[in-house]
This record gives structure tokens, C-alpha cells and sequence, in this order.
């Protein structure tokens, strides 16, 4: 399938909003990946759909994960926001056929990213905070050290969420942390080896 077929499949799913959003992402995504040398198509493919199920009820997310056989963990069971990347990598496996590991991990993570993420995963990630019609203060920001690093935008991102979900004392998920941890890690061993 291509990007015009992709996009007929999820028109029907969200509100406009979302679409234009989901139509944005893939933009900027395929903009990153001939920066960062990773398959623009691939970026195109993830980052049109990874919204799929985000506008679905709950109830109807829950059930793509519980008939995967995937148990949620404490924070997942508490924080719904969550289940629409790992329920639209399952929903896209199983309903549209793809089957790339990379695709499907780039959706599933998008929201809280993880360690040892690939550099497609990484640019869905910063996609998803920089796209056209993203209007949150500091969003230019964000697009400067986009262009810059990927990992230097991903942490600029981590500083946001996390003191969102500080401030409303909301949990936050492990894969968030370590990927965080990870990011700053390496910073810090490529400072030294300076």
C-alpha cells in the first residue's frame, strides 16, 4: 500500500484534527529521515498511522491489547494516554499487514520511547512533538534541536512530559525513564570522551 491508501484507511477513524496531525507527522517524519539517513518511506508509512486507534473508545483499545495476550503493567493500566501506540502497532499488524519490526515499534513507542531505539523510532518520536500545526509553547524550540540531534530534541520533549506529569502527579512510565537515562548516559560518555 502507499501513503494515498494509508491515508483513505484513517480519514474515516479520527477527527480532522487528528488526521491533519497524523498527515503532518508522516511530513516532518520523511524530512528527518533524509537528515538522519534512516528509509523515508518507512518514515512516511509510520508516521501516517501512528495515531490509528487514538481516537477509538478505550474500551476498544483495551481489547486490541488484552486479545494480543499483552498484560499492562501498573502505570499502563492507570494511564490510558498510553495504549494507543502499543493498541495501533497491534491494530496495524493485524488489520493492514505490516509486519516491519521497525514500523511497528515505532508506533507502539512514539509516546513514551525506550532504550535502544532505532533511529526511525527516535524520529517518529520527535515527529510527533514538531509537526506543522504543533502550537505548544516551546515548539520552536523543539524544531531548532530537531534539526540539530535527534537525542537532543527527544530530551527537550522529556523535559516537557515530565514536568507535565510531575506537576499533575501522574505516573511515569519506565520506558520513558530509560530512554531519558539512556539519552543522557551517552551525552555525558561522549562529553568525557572529548
Amino acid at each position: 500500500m502507499n501513503i494515498g491508501e494509508y491515508k483513505k484507511i484513517i480519514k474515516p477513524l479520527m477527527s480532522e484534527y487528528r488526521y491533519t496531525h497524523s498527515v503532518n507527522v508522516s511530513k516532518e517524519a520523511v524530512k528527518l529521515a533524509k537528515r538522519y539517513g534512516a528509509d523515508e518511506e518507512k518514515a512516511a508509512v509510520a508516521g501516517i498511522l501512528h495515531d490509528i486507534t487514538k481516537e477509538m473508545p478505550k474500551e476498544e483499545q483495551l481489547q486490541i491489547i488484552l486479545d494480543s495476550g499483552i498484560i499492562l503493567d501498573d502505570i499502563q493500566k492507570n494511564a490510558p494516554k498510553l495504549w494507543h501506540g502499543l493498541s495501533g502497532s497491534l491494530y496495524i499488524k493485524k488489520h493492514l499487514g505490516i509486519d516491519d519490526e521497525d514500523i511497528l515499534n515505532a508506533i507502539c513507542y512514539h509516546t513514551t520511547g525506550r532504550a535502544g531505539m532505532s533511529v526511525l523510532e527516535k524520529i517518529i518520536f520527535v515527529a510527533d512533538f514538531t509537526s506543522e500545526e504543533r502550537t505548544y509553547k516551546g515548539v520552536a524550540t523543539m524544531r531548532k534541536k530537531s534539526k540539530k540531534s535527534l537525542e537532543d530534541a527527544m530530551l527537550y520533549g522529556f523535559k516537557f512530559t515530565f514536568s507535565d506529569l510531575s506537576s499533575r502527579e501522574l505516573a511515569i512510565h519506565p520506558d520513558e525513564l530509560s530512554c531519558y537515562n539512556e539519552i543522557v548516559l551517552n551525552h555525558q560518555m561522549k562529553g568525557k570522551s572529548k
